[in-house]
């Protein structure tokens, strides 16, 4: 189980877990991950990501990402890892890009398609309408705290999407196989227990 908001595991073995580094928060999570003890390369280009075993990808822009995935050469290298099973943890922006449907998105945007759910970009607000809630996790002895910036919302779940966390009676955290995503931004808190669940997750389904 985790072990609590602060403190790292030690060691270095286990799965590879990459984090996309195009734009947005992505040096928090691997610091997050650093502190797991999971090695955690940024990922700029195809070759590095051949190197890694599971993929975070962080909040942001998700217009933005998913142009630059297109201008990087990663976009259909990544969906066919992503479609091959390579587990992903999407927050944010990251849920955007993993969503099946998206309400509100340029025409021109692309994603992977990993998730069968609907969302809402910026179904929350704007910038100014940010805030910060404890969620009731699944796996989690006590609540996270959890940071929503512009966050996408979640207007419709499709057969065998796990809720694992809710605010307000709406689902925020969601898993369907090996992909998770999360509304919110996890890593701007010091607490890791979510990152750790996701590692966890990788080793249930090796």
């Amino acid at each position: 189980m985790p072990n609590g908001a602060g403190e790292p595991i030690s060691g270095g073995s286990g799965p590879t877990v990459g984090v996309l580094a195009l734009q947005g928060a992505f040096e928090v999570h691997q610091q997050r991950l650093h502190r797991l003890g999971v090695r955690a390369p940024l990922i700029r280009t195809p070759r590095e990501l051949d190197a890694v075993d599971a993929l975070v990808l962080p909040g942001g822009e998700s217009t933005t990402m998913s142009r630059l995935l297109g201008t990087s050469g990663l976009f259909d290298v990544l969906a066919a890892r992503l479609a091959d099973g390579m587990p992903v943890f999407g927050t944010c922006a990251g849920m955007i890009l993993c969503a099946t449907e998206v309400l509100d998105a340029r025409p021109d945007q692309r994603g992977f398609e990993l998730i069968d759910i609907t969302v809402r970009r910026n179904g929350y607000g704007r910038q100014l309408d940010s805030f910060e809630a404890d969620l009731d996790v699944q796996g989690l002895a006590t609540p996270f705290h959890a940071v929503f910036i512009r966050a996408p919302l979640v207007e419709r779940l499709g057969t065998g999407v796990e809720v694992l966390a809710c605010h307000d009676g709406v689902p925020v955290l969601v898993r369907a196989g090996s992909c998770t995503v999360a509304a919110f931004h996890p890593e701007l808190t010091d607490d890791v227990r979510l990152h750790e669940l996701f590692v966890e997750h990788l080793s249930s389904t090796d």
